[in-house]
């Protein structure tokens, strides 16, 4: 007990100052968690008391069409989206290691998008940019090529938004730009007097070096993507079309909880999401032994 006083007498500040911080973990955080584990496994709309149904929610998810739709829109927005972007950002984040004049400004107007990516805003704009009078089909006009709606055509409108995906690199090329500014110039400066060509220094050099970065902004990029949800929202007008073709995982939990009232069953949906990206972070952990090296 004495211990215990004398450790609150010394340390009693640090708590007072961390005390937000905790109050908002337990009450915006750990208690909202709590309560949709719990409402996952009830029969809850809201206006009446909760259900308990078990693991119903649960099974139910593998029957729903429309839910296994959501996956695999999710899936190929993920496996797609996140590498193209990463290897766009190291793209550019190679170039502005260069040493170019101006990299301040360079690395801010790239960075811009990143800021306003996921607003309401852009996402407006992009649905404007793809529209069937948008910016990329009076581009494709001047050249004589007639245009789609790309966000109307179900073979299209998911890849317009894997392309704002794409296009909002600027935090991982900043992070990238980071790891380039780390690399030891004497392993370039030997390599050339061994005749290493660019790629090779690239390629035996650069990537493992900087692996660690790509490594963090592997799972950054997957639990973001696993995640997104307001370009589809916007774009597709709520609706996840054409033909379900926008229809993201956090859309469709969205359409359950808050358009049909199904609050059990998009609890359900929450964790099951939760628990694929806990699966999907830990594959990429346990498999980062193979090749995510670190210096020394």
């Amino acid at each position: 007990m004495g211990k215990f006083k004398s450790f609150w007498k010394d340390n009693w500040i640090g708590y007072l100052f961390l005390a937000p911080w905790m109050i908002g973990l337990v009450t915006l955080t750990a208690i909202p968690m709590g309560a949709s584990l719990y409402f996952s496994f009830t029969n809850y709309d809201m206006f009446s008391a909760p259900t308990w149904i078990g693991l119903d929610n649960y099974t139910q998810l593998f029957s729903d069409e429309k839910w296994l739709e959501s996956v695999r829109v999710t899936l190929i927005y993920v496996l797609i989206g996140v590498p193209l972007q990463l290897t766009f950002a190291l793209f550019i984040a190679t170039l502005l290691n260069k040493g170019i004049s101006g990299l301040s400004l360079y690395r801010a107007i790239y960075y811009v998008p990143s800021l306003f990516g996921g607003s309401v805003a852009i996402a407006i704009l992009w649905r404007q940019i793809f529209g069937g009078n948008g910016l990329i089909n009076n581009l494709l006009s001047n050249i004589g090529i007639e245009g789609t709606n790309w966000i109307s055509n179900p073979n299209t409108a998911l890849y317009t938004l894997i392309v704002l995906m794409i296009w909002q690199f600027g935090a991982s090329m900043v992070i990238f730009l980071a790891g380039l500014k780390q690399v030891p110039i004497e392993l370039y400066e030997s390599a050339k007097m061994d005749g290493a060509s660019p790629w090779k220094q690239f390629s035996k050099i650069t990537l493992p070096l900087i692996t660690p970065v790509v490594f963090f902004n592997l799972v950054m990029g997957i639990i973001g993507a696993f995640q997104a949800f307001t370009p589809a929202y916007i774009v597709s007008g709520g609706t996840g079309g054409p033909l379900n073709s926008t229809l993201f995982y956090t859309l469709y939990l969205y359409q359950k909880g808050f358009t049909q009232f199904s609050m059990g069953y998009a609890s359900a949906m929450a964790w099951f999401l939760l628990l694929a990206i806990a699966i999907a972070t830990a594959i990429i952990f346990a498999t980062s032994k193979k090749w995510v090296y670190y210096q020394g």
